[in-house]
């Protein structure tokens, strides 16, 4: 007889093949890979890709709500931000209605980069929807929302 503080082999089973967060963390580091592999020609990772697009808007955003849409808390931000600043491709301003705020301006040579990475983005991106036999992408994004 088992104590309760072991588990059956069957229970990891179990788990393995039914847990929902096991295989979003799978398929999630499966497509940052992907696209880490197509952007390394713009030497970005999926994430700065993202960031950068998060900051292509006609007004710089404060941090918080690009934190936000990233799903990540400003100390991350912050930090994923100063090798795009050292680059260039992002400036961290000065809010001008309240000086103790900053907003994330995407610079002219972040926009160019963006601009050359994104048919390569659009590609891989077509790459993958289209392995999705059988399923319905857009649905899949829905239920991703749901779930963030």
């Amino acid at each position: 007889m088992m104590s309760k503080s072991e588990l059956s082999f069957e229970t990891t089973i179990r788990v393995r093949d039914h847990c929902l967060c096991l295989h979003m963390q799978r398929a999630a580091r499966a497509l940052a890979r992907r696209f880490d592999m197509a952007l390394k020609p713009f030497d970005l990772t999926n994430g700065q890709f993202s960031l950068l697009m998060s900051l292509n808007r006609p007004e710089p955003p404060p941090m918080a709500p690009v934190a936000n849409l990233l799903a990540m808390d400003r100390t991350t931000l912050t930090a994923m931000l100063k090798p795009l600043e050292r680059r260039e491709l992002v400036e961290v301003i000065t809010a001008p209605r309240d000086r103790r705020s900053r907003l994330l301006k995407l610079t002219e040579a972040g926009r160019a980069l963006l601009a050359a990475a994104v048919p390569v983005w659009e590609e891989t991106h077509a790459e993958i929807e289209g392995a999705l036999s059988g399923t319905d992408p857009d649905r899949l994004r829905c239920d991703l929302r749901l779930i963030a």
